[in-house]
């Protein structure tokens, strides 16, 4: 009997990260599911920029450095460092199932940029990002979503942007509903950075 409010709090948060239910606007205080947010950011302007970031991570996302990395579990705290820069992180969600029914897919992972500025979260496919301070629980407001052109990388396919300060832990969450974009790739740079020295 123990196991049923657990799963049900489960099946609660997969419906929350996959965006179903009512279209009802979330009250104020309340954190918007992960997919509501980053489905409806606006289409980056500055695309120039982004398309050298996500040549410059290419080079990551093709030749490495890689580290494996599986994302701790929704809701649960998480040790997952994915800060190292210049490495391709191998992610892994972890299933989100009741009994044999798998739900869904999602996790966490900690990011801590060493300077303020914005940063670019790009991924191998498409699948909901939230960006929240981990020490607040405030989330942050991812600015734009690019979608990376074939021609500029064929290893990375959307990116999203925030503003971080500096020292600061980050959590990130992903979702995935089924199990192709469970595992991906993830590279995170900064976008003022100048990729051409390196």
């Amino acid at each position: 009997m123990s196991k049923h409010p657990l799963a049900l709090l489960a099946v609660g948060a997969v419906f929350l990260l996959a965006g179903c239910g009512t279209e009802d606007a979330p009250a104020p205080e309340s954190q918007a599911p992960v997919t509501q947010q980053s489905e409806l950011l606006a289409a980056c302007q500055d695309t120039e920029e982004l398309a050298e970031v996500a040549e410059h991570s290419c080079t990551h996302a093709e030749y490495g450095p890689f580290e494996s990395v599986t994302a701790a579990p929704y809701g649960s705290p998480s040790f997952v460092d994915v800060s190292v820069g210049h490495t391709a992180y191998n992610v892994t969600l972890p299933a989100i199932a009741y009994r044999q029914w798998t739900l869904g897919y999602a996790g966490s992972v900690i990011f801590t940029p060493e300077e303020s500025t914005e940063y670019a979260f790009l991924t191998s496919g498409y699948r909901a990002v939230r960006i929240v301070n981990a020490a607040t629980n405030e989330e942050v407001g991812l600015e734009c979503r690019y979608q990376v052109p074939q021609e500029v990388c064929g290893s990375l396919r959307t990116a999203v942007t925030a503003d971080l300060e500096g020292g600061i832990d980050y959590r990130v969450d992903f979702a995935a509903v089924v199990p192709q974009p469970a595992t991906f790739l993830l590279v995170i740079e900064e976008t003022a950075h100048d990729h051409a020295e390196e």
